[in-house]
């Protein structure tokens, strides 16, 4: 946090009305303004700070980021600085494990700030934003070959409760890499920035051993929220690692990858605030501007032309109640350019990533593939593993109605094209693939297929590729 102006005159009260929850309510307090930092002073002299969250006249509402625990009425004294509530940022953030506002977790020195940022950022004007259209290798085959990453993107991943969604997080932490034509790393810098909120403290022992363990610390910021924190930090810490993230993409030029997790934790800490201050309830008691409040995060990812550096976002979600209905994933997905899903069934047949690509989607993905960026065949190969998964998938429905009996030779190889398909291209385990790997694997499981079953990929590549005869592949497994 910054200290406040020296110009200013900074005000101090001790009117406060009310203490609800993470907010103390504030009378007789003239002058103050939205978003304003304050420092509270408890009866034993402890102090704590805070920030404006709503004025109405000579009244505020302040959210205070610890808690409200030791707070009272008469004796409370809070402080007015004349400022917004900021972040030090400093290149040596990177390699460091910070908490919710970013102070050491790691017993490291102290981060000597190079500058001081508003936390709530600044939006980035729609005439300058560049257009996502440059791939971003993450080593998982089902992201890269079928919903691939771009840089500047906004894409979440939709998990289950229950499923590897923190495991597959660290694992594109630790793989991600901007990618030049076919798969070949650049040299241009690249950093990740790791925001997990409202996690567990075995949680935080597995993300710090694995970015250890991966070799990838060095250009890592970890930012860590626990579950055991005040509820009210969840919300500092998702801005806190997007200023950080913007600091490194735009004053230092590095492509940034921001992995936050999960932001189900982020929207029930916003709820809390919400019922606090007494406001009419949304869809399933939520606040009606969850919307907005999402969109002012995922919004801070995209590229700006004329710069060199790009912020992407992989935001990772929990749907309540396995439900992608929910208002949670429903709004993120409006505001996002589509979603990563994950499948309960994949898990439980020991798939992993379970990573279900039927639901899943990348709208940027045309963008960002083809010659010159990935290969000249990854459209059609995508499109033609959808198609015959999807396939494979509707007869696996129709055997529950009429038996596998019934079906044809011909449907039988989609069957176990289907069935080695997820074992095989989306089964990977913790393997990093490049994106010729991907593409190369996907050409090897349709070779078992008559290429009269191949629909829509040219007559050009396919005549570049060696077929078995027809019988020869009934037979290939």
């Amino acid at each position: 946090m910054a200290e406040s102006r020296p110009s200013l005159v900074l005000k101090e009260y001790r009117t406060l009305s009310e203490i609800r929850g993470p907010l103390i309510f504030l009378n007789r307090a003239a002058g103050i303004a939205y978003q304003e930092v304050v420092r509270i002073t408890d009866p034993d002299g402890v102090m704590r700070l805070g920030r404006v969250l709503e004025v109405s006249g000579n009244h505020g509402v302040i959210q205070v980021f610890i808690g409200t625990a030791g707070l009272d009425l008469k004796r409370t004294r809070v402080r007015f600085m004349g400022d917004v509530a900021r972040l030090d940022v400093s290149p040596a953030m990177l390699g460091r494990v910070l908490d919710g506002a970013g102070q050491p977790l790691d017993g490291g020195p102290p981060i000597v700030p190079a500058a001081s940022l508003d936390i709530n950022g600044s939006p980035i004007n729609p005439a300058v934003r560049a257009h996502p259209s440059e791939f971003i290798q993450t080593g998982i085959s089902a992201i890269d070959g079928l919903n691939t990453l771009t840089r500047g993107q906004k894409l979440p991943i939709f998990t289950l409760s229950g499923l590897p969604a923190n495991e597959l997080a660290a694992q594109i932490a630790a793989q991600a890499r901007v990618s030049g034509p076919s798969g070949q790393a650049e040299t241009e810098p690249f950093a990740v920035v790791f925001a997990a909120i409202g996690i567990t403290h075995r949680e935080v022992t597995f993300f710090t051993e694995a970015f250890q363990a991966s070799g990838t610390a060095e250009r890592t910021v970890v930012f860590i929220n626990r579950a055991d924190d005040p509820s009210i930090m969840r919300l500092y810490t998702a801005r806190a690692a997007l200023t950080t993230a913007e600091y490194l993409a735009f004053v230092h030029d590095q492509h940034v990858l921001v992995i936050m997790t999960d932001m189900t934790n982020y929207c029930e800490a916003l709820r809390e605030v919400a019922a606090a201050r007494e406001e009419v309830p949304g869809r399933r008691g939520y606040p009606g501007y969850l919307y907005s409040d999402l969109a002012s995060l995922y919004e801070r990812a995209g590229r700006i032309r004329g710069r060199r550096g790009s912020i992407t976002q992989l935001v990772i979600l929990t749907m309540p109640d396995d439900d992608i209905t929910h208002p949670i994933p429903d709004l993120t997905g409006y505001i996002t350019e589509g979603q990563i899903v994950l499948s309960r069934d994949l898990h439980r047949k020991g798939v992993y990533p379970p990573i279900d690509v039927l639901p899943s989607l990348s709208r940027q993905m045309k963008a960002g593939i083809g010659e010159g960026k990935t290969r000249a065949d990854h459209a059609p190969v995508a499109a033609e593993l959808y198609a015959l998964y999807a396939r494979g998938r509707d007869l696996r429905r129709l055997i529950a109605i009429i038996g596998e009996a019934a079906l044809s030779d011909e449907d039988r190889l989609i069957l176990d094209f289907a069935d080695r398909f997820e074992r095989e291209f989306v089964g990977q385990g913790q393997t990093n693939r490049t994106i010729d790997e991907t593409l190369d694997l996907a050409w090897e499981l349709m070779a078992m297929l008559p290429r009269d079953l191949l629909t829509r990929i040219p007559e050009r590549m396919l005549q570049q590729r060696v077929w078995a005869e027809p019988d020869d592949t009934e037979r290939a497994r």
